[in-house]
């Protein structure tokens, strides 16, 4: 970290039988741009915030579009993209490119705190009234795909596509306590999915500041779903889910059909918690369950440890989707990406560790297009270079 700049590599070297590097993982552009793994300007919520590479647990407003997006849940197929924020305090905007070497998913939320232009300006609490309007795209070739085959050559030919996935929405948020302990804030967001269904949520945020001790934010909220809409719609295995194409049974699965497929209304609840204890233990976790559907469950954790004084690192992570009953969500299968990392700080700024991922492998036409993806399991040995620099200082 260079002060508000942040910096991370992802260099993995691979060798052949005879020990020697593999050049051939280095021998064009991209392979160079995938050394960085994301390059960032400040921190969510900041009044500036702008982030290029890897984009993962990516949230858009109140997350009714997107959610916890992962641009490169596969290693072998990763992304770079951005996302841009500015809050000018009286208006401003959020943004999101998924992939700047493809058509991909643009979004953008602009909102404004109306109070602030009028004679309630200084009023405390309620001059943070905020609104919002939200549009996403997704421009990807395979977005709107819903069938098709493998041609003679071995290449995928679509049969029937959809064409572009929009959706677009609007949100207000009203602050009832802004105190220095605690914030909480009551949210409402209606969102509609171009050419198909459309959803409510409205719940309640809550911040807490334990002085260092402890904080924590919770977000408790109900979702009111019409037939063909799928709340959150950019999830974390939407990079997984958007097109799978299977050779043997000839079948096209895509999050599209998903939506398609979903013909009755439903109506669920959501829940997100994230605590910090002494600045050193970190977890997020969310789940979703919708009344009365089976395997409507969505889990997402993540947790980091890294004692103060104390060389131990430990670092994880887990999604999964599509759960059924509660008792199988540790359960590893097609339908989980995790991953862990545990290791020890040689210095100040050198750290060696084990990282192990159960992620996804993709598979390619002819063509090299991705056309489907099988679960991979990776180990691999790190060494992690952090060094903090004092800009500060003349």
């Amino acid at each position: 970290a260079f002060g508000n700049f942040g910096l991370g590599i992802d260099l993995n070297l691979e060798f052949n039988s005879s020990g020697k590097l593999r050049t051939e993982n280095f021998n064009t552009f991209s392979d160079f741009i995938r050394v960085i793994r994301y390059f960032r300007y400040g921190y969510r919520g900041d009044p500036v915030y702008f982030k290029v590479g890897l984009l993962n647990s990516t949230t858009i407003g109140h997350g009714n579009i997107m959610e916890f997006y992962n641009n490169s849940p596969s290693y072998d197929a990763r992304k770079n993209g951005a996302v841009f924020d500015v809050d000018f305090n009286n208006f401003g905007f959020e943004t999101v490119y998924s992939n700047f070497l493809q058509a991909d998913i643009i979004g953008v939320r602009g909102y404004v705190r109306p109070l602030k232009f009028t004679s309630l300006s200084t009023v405390p609490i309620i001059n943070r009234f905020e609104v919002g309007v939200s549009y996403f795209t997704d421009l990807n070739k395979n977005a709107g795909v819903v069938a098709g085959n493998v041609d003679a050559l071995g290449n995928f030919v679509s049969t029937i596509d959809r064409g572009n996935v929009s959706i677009y929405s609007v949100d207000a948020g009203l602050p009832i306590l802004r105190a220095e302990m605690l914030n909480i804030e009551l949210f409402f967001d209606y969102t509609k999915i171009a050419s198909y269904g459309s959803g409510t949520e409205y719940g309640i945020k809550f911040n807490l500041n334990g002085l260092g001790l402890i904080d924590a934010e919770a977000k408790f909220e109900r979702r009111i779903n019409s037939a063909q809409y799928i709340p959150s719609y950019f999830n974390s295995f939407y990079e997984l889910d958007r097109f799978n194409y299977n050779a043997a049974t000839g079948a096209v699965t895509s999050r599209l059909l998903e939506l398609e497929d979903s013909n009755i209304k439903t109506k669920g609840w959501f829940g997100e918690l994230y605590v910090s204890l002494l600045g050193t233990f970190n977890v997020i976790g969310s789940y979703q369950r919708l009344d009365e559907i089976p395997n409507s469950g969505e889990l997402h954790l993540a947790a980091n440890v890294m004692p103060e004084g104390i060389p131990f690192i430990l670092r994880a992570g887990y999604d999964k989707t599509n759960i059924g009953k509660e008792s199988s969500i540790f359960t590893l299968d097609e339908r989980s990406n995790l991953h862990t990392e545990v290791g020890y700080k040689v210095t100040s700024y050198l750290a060696a560790t084990i990282y192990y991922r159960w992620t996804f492998l993709p598979i390619r036409d002819a063509d090299k297009n991705i056309i489907d993806y099988q679960i991979q399991k990776r180990v691999e040995p790190r060494l992690t270079f952090v060094y903090p620099f004092d800009l500060s200082k003349n």
